[in-house]
């Protein structure tokens, strides 16, 4: 067999670092988040996130799987809390998952990681109620509104779209 044609060429890697790339602070209260990449058809969304001491997020149940890579600090689920991720730490989450996510205020660093995120969010409010569903689509929304109220006008990540390229081209 023959090596097939290129399908999709590129004259460059789609690449990030994020200790060069501007980090969205506070995207949500307590976490600054740096978008990776945001396929809203596709319902995937890769971010890396900083959470801060004593942040805590709503409940959620995962459409979808997450895999969540611990880069730094320490976090648990409120629902798990003899199970705390550190880094170097790998947590697979399978669809169906419900949990609420708390970095404690003793975790001097917060938490660092890497999501690797399919489908959405559901969130709940501590009484069980429906907030919101957070999504890529929602995910890009927020940080591009909440980077531009930062000052930052052209938020960079790779987002899909007739081949893959960045958001800022």
């Amino acid at each position: 067999m023959a090596l097939p044609d290129v399908i999709n060429h590129q004259d460059l890697l789609l690449t990030l670092n994020t200790n060069e790339e501007k980090a969205v602070i506070n995207a949500l209260p307590g976490v600054d988040v740096w978008p990776l990449f945001l396929d809203v058809e596709n319902g995937t969304w890769v971010i890396r996130a900083k959470f801060k001491p004593g942040t805590t997020l709503p409940k959620h149940f995962h459409t979808g799987v997450v895999h969540f890579y611990t880069t730094a600090g320490r976090w648990h689920y409120l629902e798990y809390p003899d199970q705390p991720q550190t880094a170097g730490s790998y947590l697979y989450e399978p669809g169906g998952s419900i949990h609420t996510f708390h970095c404690p205020a003793d975790s001097e660093e917060g938490a660092d990681g890497f999501f690797v995120i399919t489908g959405c969010n559901v969130n709940f409010d501590e009484d069980g109620n429906f907030m919101n569903i957070m999504d890529a689509g929602w995910i890009e929304k927020v940080v591009v509104e909440v980077a531009k109220a930062q000052g930052i006008d052209k938020l960079r990540y790779i987002k899909p779209k007739a081949g893959a390229g960045f958001s800022d081209e």
